[in-house]
């Protein structure tokens, strides 16, 4: 049987209600919008969350002792030996930095007050805001240069409480290795202002090189190793191989294992825009799969002279089919020069929430960026297009099979 093929047919077929075809295109097109841009929001604002928890604390993944996750004391340290250096170098390809830190708790006293705070000792001379996000937060004064053994920085509030100004003397006191209380001290560099209320109001900064000689550390000691990760998604699979590698004396922890309540906040968040997505492709494939079923309903006539003049029901199984995946492909482009003007626009300026926040929202210690950005992760984009071409054709089957099950001397006497 000569005449057009199949898809150029399927092509014809959509536009014989413009209407039609254009809402359901438009259903696709909004569908696919609300994915993106939901997705986008989860992937950058988590993918940021996470990043800054580990520049804040203990990076992607934490070497540290094997007790220390559930009794954090300056007692419970890690050597930076040969074993970790080689189980490093094997991850070398996944790894931006890795860092040492001492990290717990002091008391800080000056002439007339006295203060409990926790505290970050680490190498001036091997970090930046890139490992140590807090230090993009310096208000007054300047950083720990390399070589400074005797400075401090401090929240501005914590600073405050203390009476202190830039120059001043404060004395920080902690437990060192052996149980016995020690003191250190030192002269106020700078000071933080995050509007986070436990990091401005309890927190400081030292130089881990003394802070190691008070301790009674040796010169590769520390509380833990923050591993940095070129991508966070990774962190899981390469503590496993970590621990797994350095045995039982050394402790290779992801993020989510030693900031549980972090993760089970994005948990519970990504777990709603999950639900809301499904519901949102279950409404959008319920229209696709009523306009297409109205659209085959409509034409059981013609279906049956076409059968009667030789086409299979095959051959008109593959039609529908084809009309879905018009369908699909127009959505897709549809969805693409719609959402890319947005998308854009909220991936570099994003949108200022401050005004809802009212100031920094913390959770776990971390704090929330009031301004709104949106970046989807290339697999998750892929995965969208992938889901909405197979639930547009998914909702083509039924009306398809239905089609080719029609009777061709039933249907020529429908009028």
């Amino acid at each position: 049987m000569n005449g057009p093929n199949v898809t150029t047919l399927a092509w014809r077929n959509l536009w014989r209600n413009r209407r039609r075809t254009l809402l359901t295109m438009g259903s696709i097109v909004f569908g696919v919008f609300l994915a993106v841009v939901f997705t986008a929001m989860q992937d950058r604002n988590w993918k940021d969350m996470i990043d800054l928890a580990a520049r804040l604390g203990g990076g992607h993944v934490s070497l540290q002792h094997p007790e220390y996750l559930d009794t954090p004391t300056l007692t419970r340290t890690v050597v930076r030996g040969e074993a970790v250096e080689t189980a490093l170098d094997g991850e070398a390809r996944h790894i931006a930095h890795a860092v040492d830190r001492v990290i717990g708790p002091t008391m800080l006293a000056t002439a007339g007050e006295n203060f409990s705070a926790a505290f970050i000792a680490f190498d001036p001379e091997a970090e930046d805001e890139t490992t140590l996000s807090i230090l993009e937060a310096l208000d007054q004064g300047s950083a720990l240069e390399p070589g400074d053994r005797d400075g401090v920085i401090l929240g501005h509030r914590l600073a405050s409480n203390l009476g202190m100004e830039l120059g001043d003397k404060v004395v920080y006191t902690l437990t060192d290795k052996n149980g016995e209380i020690v003191s250190g001290l030192a002269r106020l560099r700078g000071t933080l202002k995050t509007n986070a209320p436990t990091v401005d109001g309890g927190f400081c900064l030292l130089p881990i090189g003394t802070v190691r000689e008070l301790l009674g550390y040796g010169a590769d000691e520390a509380t833990l190793v923050a591993v940095f990760l070129k991508d966070q998604r990774r962190s899981g699979g390469i503590a496993g191989r970590l621990d797994q590698e350095l045995g039982e004396t050394v402790a290779a922890l992801p993020w989510n294992t030693s900031q549980p309540q972090l993760a089970a906040f994005i948990a519970l968040k990504v777990g709603g825009a999950v639900v809301m997505e499904i519901l949102i492709a279950v409404l959008v494939a319920a229209g696709i799969f009523n306009t297409l079923f109205v659209s085959v309903m409509e034409r059981l006539r013609e279906f049956g002279i076409m059968l009667a003049i030789g086409w299979s029901p095959g051959r008109l199984f593959r039609l529908v089919m084809m009309e879905s995946a018009w369908l699909a492909v127009l959505g897709l482009v549809g969805a693409f020069l719609i959402t890319i003007g947005p998308y854009l626009y909220l991936s570099s300026a994003g949108l200022d929430l401050t005004a809802v926040y009212g100031g920094t929202v913390e959770v776990a210690g971390v704090g929330l960026d009031p301004v709104l950005k949106i970046g989807i992760f290339p697999r998750n984009a892929v995965l969208i297009c992938l889901f909405a071409v197979v639930a547009t054709l998914a909702s083509g089957i039924y009306p398809a099979w239905r089609a080719g099950r029609v009777q061709p001397v039933d249907t020529i006497k429908v009028v």
